[in-house]
């Protein structure tokens, strides 16, 4: 906490003469800029040899895009606070700049919704976020400091229903102690510093080596990511990734090697706990830290312009464990069952996926599928006779239509649907499910807050976006239907077959961006009806068999403002 008070201590004392730096990366999630890229893809103004598959993006590596954060090259340029966003030293070799600050507030009346918002956790009520920093420069050293400071007020909120036999809270523990997702984050106010965005690098030409703890983003999905997403607050790792594309006589190629350390949350699943039989159900987790490595690898083959294929991996293993260059690099390589009763705690969690991501300039749209494993088997025959096995799937499409094209304006249309869900009933009956872990009981998520898809173990996501767009404005409708991990719905509610307690998510949204002059604003009014809020049924015997649950309505609110130097 202390280092990144004088951190921004040291961003308010400099005020040097203008000038654009480069090598900034683009934050996973960052406002409007973000996807104005990979738009700008579809419309032809992004350099189409990118995946958007490996991220951050470092967009002054991009052609036709020298700051990363004034895309537009048709924007106006303005100073409201009129300093200095950038400086240099008297002999020109150390260069740097400010980089923006970003206001964020999220509000939701009932009880938490969302994912993908990096540090901010779920919570009822109130919650701030606010990210700024220093960007510098030395010949092929580059130090980035953007912090993060997350606050929310936390209050109590209506969490597994009382009303649950104990033989349910039983199985729920049973999913849930193998996995770091508290429902609540403590029972008060939330205040917490990270390094957030965050790195130390060297780089040379395409290629750079550093530390980080910048969130990262694998794979094609918008909405969902398997295996990496901005979801969880970013980790401290080893990195050494691609800058832009290399080209090869075999086409494009982008890639990431990482090494990093996972920490806990510290809170139990459920407060206050739960008693069955005079037991407490929670089991607390190990406290030894987590190794966490991975890679991801894209291809764009130059005989099918705009076709990108690619596959990545991530393998945990807790530090006392790690043993040779087999538990440090474990890339490839099959692992033991995660159930195998020979001691699982010295056992890998690990998940693997393969995905695509097809451009189509001339149409202006892409489509994309991402299709992974949950703890790859030893034996690739079994594998590939059973493919679905513990498998988990996204795909979804993208496609902008002329709207007023002297004015340049567009609609874009965009569908996403990702599901979790097992369909493997001897792996329900297990208690296995996609990020969940009897060999790691945290589970594949980093402070309680998964690593992957932001939907969670076992669930299901429809999704339907229609945005007007012009630049960087975007107005737009979302509709999604949201399936709350269904796998644990099959597990604890077997004996009696009801498929009636499904918690189902049905939501409406209204969102947009908006640039004005250095700013720019975001918004989003989000009304959720939750049909069996928390899989809860209630059924009296003078009832009709179709009865309403225990339904909930949250009304969520974002708000917030980005300003640029």
């Amino acid at each position: 906490m202390r280092t990144i008070k004088i951190g921004f201590f040291a961003i308010a004392l400099l005020v040097m003469s203008r000038l654009v730096v480069h090598g900034q990366s683009l934050p996973v999630g960052t406002v409007a800029l973000e996807d104005y890229y990979r738009r700008g893809q579809l419309l032809g103004n992004t350099d189409s040899s990118v995946s958007f598959m490996v991220r951050p993006l470092f967009p002054s590596y991009i052609k036709n895009h020298s700051d990363a954060f004034y895309p537009d090259s048709t924007e106006k340029r303005y100073n409201l606070l009129r300093a200095d966003g950038a400086f240099q030293s008297a002999d020109g070799k150390l260069k740097g700049s400010f980089l923006p600050l970003n206001f964020q507030t999220q509000f939701n009346s009932d009880h938490p919704y969302g994912w993908n918002d990096g540090a901010m956790i779920p919570a009822k009520g109130l919650q701030t976020f606010v990210s700024a920093g220093i960007f510098m420069q030395y010949g092929p050293l580059t130090i980035q400091f953007r912090p993060e400071f997350v606050s929310a007020v936390n209050p109590k909120f209506d969490t597994f229903n009382g009303g649950h036999y104990d033989v349910i809270f039983a199985r729920y523990y049973d999913i849930y102690n193998n996995i770091d997702l508290p429902v609540r984050f403590g029972p008060s106010a939330y205040n917490r510093a990270f390094w957030g965005q965050s790195s130390i690098r060297l780089n040379y030409k395409t290629f750079s080596f550093g530390l980080s703890t910048e969130n990262l983003w694998w794979g094609p999905g918008i909405r969902n990511s398997l295996l990496m997403s901005n979801s969880a607050p970013g980790f401290k790792h080893l990195t050494l990734n691609t800058l832009r594309p290399i080209k090869t006589p075999l086409g494009f190629f982008e890639g990431q090697l990482i090494a990093g350390r996972l920490e806990n949350s510290g809170f139990p699943p459920l407060v206050p706990d739960h008693v069955f039989f005079g037991t407490n159900l929670y089991v607390p987790k190990p406290t030894d830290w987590r190794y966490l490595s991975g890679i991801i690898v894209t291809w764009q083959p130059k005989w099918i312009p705009g076709l990108f294929l690619g596959f990545d991996q991530s393998s945990q293993i807790y530090g006392k464990n790690l043993n040779g260059l087999k538990d440090y690099l474990p890339f490839f390589s099959p692992i033991k069952s995660s159930t195998a009763p020979d001691n699982p705690l010295d056992q890998k969690d690990q998940r693997s996926s393969l995905f695509m991501r097809w451009l189509w300039t001339a149409e202006h749209a892409e489509i994309y599928f991402e299709w992974g494993h949950n703890n790859s088997s030893a034996d690739l025959t079994q594998s590939l006779l059973s493919p679905d096995k513990s498998r988990a799937y996204i795909w979804g499409l993208r496609k902008v239509l002329p709207f007023n094209r002297s004015r340049d304006e567009n609609i874009m249309i965009g569908v996403e649907v990702a599901t979790l869900q097992e369909n493997d009933v001897n792996n329900i009956l297990n208690g296995t499910e996609w990020y969940v872990s009897k060999s790691i009981p945290q589970g594949y998520t980093n402070r309680g807050e998964g690593l992957g898809a932001g939907i969670g173990p076992g669930a299901n996501l429809q999704s339907l976006d229609i945005s007007w767009v012009k630049g960087l404005k975007r107005l737009g409708l979302q509709i999604e239907r949201y399936a709350h991990n269904n796998d644990f719905y099959y597990y604890a509610f077997t004996d009696s077959k009801d498929f009636r307690r499904h918690w189902v998510d049905l939501s409406l949204a209204l969102d947009g961006e908006w640039n004005y002059k250095n700013l720019i604003f975001n918004a989003k009014i989000q009304g959720i009806r939750a049909i069996n809020y928390q899989w809860y049924l209630t059924q009296g015997p003078a009832d009709p068999y179709f009865v309403n649950g225990i339904n909930a309505y949250n009304l969520q609110i974002q708000a917030g403002v980005t300003y640029r130097f």
